[in-house]
């Protein structure tokens, strides 16, 4: 068995430090990015409090071919990258003592989540999804599994209408995936062609997540900065 190359890089810590969080978010960066991308995103958020738990994939991508690919194609990066994210969540929510845990990801790293809350429907506190959807050549009739629910989550998402490599009809059906099992699902669609996380989704963001971690409004020192690639 050939090694994942994805868990021989250790996940960056970013902000707040873990023991004294209110939150932990694990964010997924895109393909040709790293770290620093979510590190960028944090910086903007700007929410004190946050522990930020941000993987790193091998060769900065998570999967080789595009998300709407046959699943063969993109195989066996898409096992390992699934393998990562699970082995680090699992090593985070097994604890006895933590803070709620958010996933977030962007465009390869939303597809990537969205495809491991369908298969493994986790016990999160929240999940951010800009600019992704399951993956897959074709859409998913009902949910994938109806042995657990998501009655708990609450799943924001974000895209663009003209996406060049997310169609909007993918992160439609996907939100339909996430309601098939119960979760109460947010989208909102920019006319913004840009492939990134413009200023709306940040502020959007920082709310949700001040929100889930039951912070006051003061918690942020700065406003927005400008968008990211």
């Amino acid at each position: 068995m050939k090694t994942n190359q994805h868990l021989l890089q250790n996940p960056v810590n970013y902000g707040a430090p873990m023991e004294q969080a209110r939150l932990m978010v694990y964010g997924v960066h895109g393909r040709s990015q790293a770290p620093e991308f979510m590190m960028e995103v944090a910086d903007r958020v700007d929410l004190p409090g946050v522990a930020w738990l941000l993987p790193a994939a091998h060769d900065q991508s998570w999967y080789p071919q595009s998300f709407l690919a046959p699943l063969t194609e993109n195989q066996p990066a898409l096992d390992n990258a699934l393998e990562t994210v699970r082995t680090h969540l699992d090593g985070v929510l097994g604890r006895r003592e933590g803070p709620p845990v958010v996933v977030f990801g962007f465009s390869q790293g939303a597809c990537l989540l969205s495809e491991y809350l369908l298969r493994d429907q986790p016990g999160l506190a929240g999940a951010v999804l800009h600019t992704g959807g399951y993956l897959g050549p074709s859409e998913r009739d009902g949910a994938v599994s109806d042995l657990v629910t998501m009655a708990d989550l609450s799943v924001r998402m974000f895209t663009a209408r003209n996406d060049s490599w997310v169609p909007l009809q993918r992160v439609e059906a996907t939100r339909s995936a996430f309601r098939s099992l119960g979760a109460t699902v947010e989208l909102t669609v920019y006319d913004d062609p840009e492939h990134h996380v413009n200023d709306d989704s940040v502020g959007a963001l920082r709310r949700y997540l001040r929100q889930v971690a039951g912070l006051s409004p003061g918690h942020n020192a700065t406003g927005d900065q400008p968008a990211g690639h």
